[in-house]
């Protein structure tokens, strides 16, 4: 009888997804400059998203350090408080203000997400070594490379979601924040190229969060602060890789233990194309309402029909709305919503709200506003259902376009016109209608937080584009917190 081959304990090269992305890092691209453009009205626009969330208590609640006193004098700050922390907490505050309102940039495919989740890290990690560099008396990092980190983190969340659907498989796109702050963080602390792979396979080897929490009946607000944890567990391990903690070569394709075995079905994970500044150029922009993106032309629709039913409300038969395969699957929801993270995770809710008002803002999400009986009344009468060429179009990789259509009938048998928005207000192909109200949004955010003196040197450091990115992050952050 033969002996049994043992396994063998020889460490293999390190996967390839792990070595593309760290070289990735660690290289010198030149990026165009409408990437470069498109970063800085990212930076300018993540932060109008969490000075809006500071105005709310539900999210505020959550900030600071993990335990009363646990501060860093000297650390890194987080922008609109006091608070000076440790920077993997600092990266978990940054993180959930910039997410809480789900007002931030979305980028879609076979995976969708919010690649601006990661500015949480690398603002942190940005802050806390130009502070230090200052004190040793070493060169401190200018906002230029802070947006060029923005771009990378983008980059790499980016084109891991185009073909890969970790939603099929129940986890949630997070797990993809986790990944770009890894890699980008350890860089940034001055990683070489073997330190971001270790760095990288321990992120992997942390496996993904589940969706119950977008989903009904589970939805809740661990959705708004889901991305500020991914963006800190990043920053920790790329301390734990700077500090000598070892990795792990086939994190991914280890057979039976690594990430693609155990949580993605034995499916490889497909890297469609190189990495290089692709997503940033193409990023979607959250200008006008704090929605899911899959219904943002749902909203644009029922404003254009608000004026013709907004007197009519009492005789609406039936709302039709077309939409796509993933709207269906994400945010077509019946019955009770339990809160304004339901809500805003509810296509039939974001459509009624602007047919009976004209508006949909963050305030229409909360209980107040909900309890208003013609809200459930339309909900209840509408009908959602998917539009075939409108998914194709979702998944054409030359249009990515987001459609929705939207028609009211009444009981007279008389109809609204049909209305349908292909790509909404903050895609690439509406940035020059897109950007002048995206400068109204930081402008309406920076007012409502600050002292009007402090507010009018904010909104100058975003006047000049080149000399905000000459600008050392430590003084640009300077600007930015509370007394």
């Amino acid at each position: 009888m033969s002996p049994v081959q043992s396994p063998s304990a020889q460490r293999p090269a390190p996967d390839r997804l792990l070595v593309d992305i760290a070289d990735y890092v660690c290289s010198t691209p030149r990026w165009s400059d409408l990437a470069r453009e498109t970063a800085f009205h990212c930076l300018m626009d993540s932060l109008a998203c969490a000075f809006d969330a500071l105005g709310h208590p539900a999210c505020t609640r959550l900030l600071g350090p993990v335990v009363p006193g646990a501060t860093l004098a000297g650390g890194a700050r987080v922008p609109g408080t006091s608070y000076e922390l440790d920077p993997v907490q600092a990266a978990f505050n940054i993180g959930t203000l910039v997410r809480w309102l789900d007002f931030n940039d979305t980028w879609l495919a076979a995976e969708w997400g919010h690649p601006s989740d990661n500015l949480g890290g690398l603002l942190a990690v940005a802050d806390y070594l130009s502070r230090r560099a200052l004190v040793e008396g070493r060169p401190p990092l200018v906002v230029r490379d802070l947006t060029s980190a923005m771009i990378r983190a983008h980059e790499i969340q980016g084109v891991l979601a185009l073909e890969n659907s970790f939603n099929r498989v129940g986890l949630d796109h997070v797990l993809l924040v986790r990944i770009a702050t890894t890699a980008v963080a350890t860089r940034m602390l001055g990683g070489s190229r073997e330190q971001v792979v270790d760095a990288l396979s321990n992120a992997w080897l942390d496996g993904g969060a589940l969706r119950a929490y977008r989903h009904a009946p589970n939805t809740g607000s661990r959705k708004s602060w889901a991305a500020g944890d991914a963006t800190s567990r990043g920053v920790r391990h790329a301390l734990m890789a700077m500090a000598g903690e070892p990795g792990y070569p086939s994190a991914v394709t280890a057979r039976t233990w690594g990430f693609q075995d155990v949580l993605f079905g034995a499916r490889p994970l497909v890297v469609p194309r190189p990495y290089g500044c692709y997503v940033m150029e193409n990023v979607l922009f959250k200008i006008a309402f704090p929605a899911e993106f899959h219904g943002q032309t749902a909203v644009e629709c029922a404003l254009e029909l608000h004026a013709e039913v907004a007197e009519r409300l009492h005789e609406i038969e039936r709302v039709a709305i077309e939409t796509t395969e993933p709207a269906v699957r994400i945010i077509d929801k019946a019955g009770p919503l339990a809160n304004p993270a339901d809500r805003d995770h509810c296509l039939q809710y974001m459509t009624a709200v602007p047919l009976i008002h004209g508006r949909l803002t963050a305030a229409d999400y909360d209980d107040e506003a909900a309890r208003d009986p013609r809200i459930d009344a339309l909900r209840h009468r509408t009908v959602v259902r998917e539009n075939t060429a409108f998914t194709q179009a979702y998944y054409d990789p030359s249009q990515r376009a987001i459609p929705n259509a939207v028609q009211v009938y009444f009981r007279d048998g008389s109809s609204t016109r049909r209305v349908q928005v292909d790509f909404p207000l903050g895609h690439r192909r509406r940035r020059a209608e897109g950007i002048p109200l995206l400068l109204q949004k930081f402008r309406s955010s920076v007012a409502a937080r600050f002292p009007a003196a402090q507010a009018a040197r904010i909104e100058a450091l975003f006047s000049d584009r080149e000399r905000l990115e000459s600008m050392v992050v430590q003084e640009f952050v300077a600007q930015l917190v509370r007394p």
